[in-house]
């Protein structure tokens, strides 16, 4: 039992909550105005987006993968999935979310094919993926930053889980986008936790030849995690355009390697097999918490 707890107190994810800690003590000693419930909601708000890229990208990399075009297919999917709305007089807050999901499930398919059936370095295929869904967003769609949603999608950003308001009248309040990571985090947990099918992710992510021996099918377990990938991706893609009430086409690229380092930190091996699905915000906090 001593030797449980000792192993607990030192593992990756209490090093990152050791860390979180004595930022925030070291923060609030010099700014008093840290400590306090406004500081959790803007952080919470901050890593929203970042904790669903966690999670698809945990999935990715505990099954021996690693995806680099998350950013590329969610910027594509809020600027398609706006513009196509607004164009067609759409106005639905599940079809948003449904076509977020679909564009990037075709994106994290392609992934897929040329990993598991051409196969090619997850790397280079998902690098690939993302200079193409990047280039092919910016020749369609242009530069130009969306600033008009859809009427509900814009309604939507309004509504919170509860309203803080400081003693200096400032009101903060905390989306209900929130419960997206959180039922995601919940979904992943579970799979990995209590499903055959997350057995097998682990194991294809230990040992793929192992793994087929013992009759796991690797290529459905590949198209599996790269397809929920890109599909986790849309939504965020979805998720960001509602709560920044615009659609950027680059402003999510580039964040491919803090996403990587976060879930690393929280535990997961970079050469997969090894990670969890519940401990993400915590590395995702000790990236905002400055």
């Amino acid at each position: 039992m001593n030797q449980k707890i000792r192993n607990f107190l030192t593992s990756n994810e209490m090093i990152v909550v050791y860390i979180i800690a004595g930022l925030a003590i070291l923060i609030g000693s010099v700014n008093h105005a840290f400590n306090s419930i406004s500081t959790v909601v803007n952080l919470a708000r901050t890593m929203l987006v970042t904790l669903i890229f966690a999670m698809c990208e945990m999935l990715v990399i505990v099954s021996g993968g690693i995806d680099v075009s998350f950013p590329a297919i969610a910027s594509l999917a809020m600027i398609a999935t706006g513009n196509i709305m607004l164009k067609n007089g759409l106005d639905n807050v599940p079809l948003a979310f449904l076509m977020g999901a679909v564009i990037g499930g075709a994106l994290g398919t392609l992934n897929a094919v040329l990993i598991a059936v051409v196969k090619m370095p997850p790397l280079i295929a998902t690098l690939g993926v993302s200079s193409m869904t990047s280039g092919a967003t910016l020749a369609i769609f242009g530069a130009k930053i969306l600033t008009v949603l859809p009427a509900k999608l814009d309604e939507l950003y309004k509504v919170s889980l509860f309203t803080y308001t400081n003693p200096e009248g400032i009101t903060y309040s905390l989306t209900v986008l929130m419960l997206i990571p959180i039922g995601i985090c919940l979904l992943m947990w579970f799979l990995l936790k209590y499903t055959m099918f997350g057995r097998g992710i682990y194991a294809t992510g230990g040992d793929i030849r192992a793994a087929r021996i013992a009759g796991f099918n690797v290529t459905a377990i590949q198209f599996f995690v790269y397809i929920v990938s890109g599909i986790l991706s849309g939504i965020a893609g979805i998720t960001y355009m509602i709560l920044m009430r615009a659609a950027d086409p680059s402003v999510l690229m580039g964040s491919e390697m803090m996403v990587i380092a976060a879930v690393v930190m929280g535990g997961t091996r970079i050469t997969g097999g090894h990670g969890t699905g519940t401990r993400h915000d915590f590395r995702c906090h000790s990236y905002f918490i400055d």
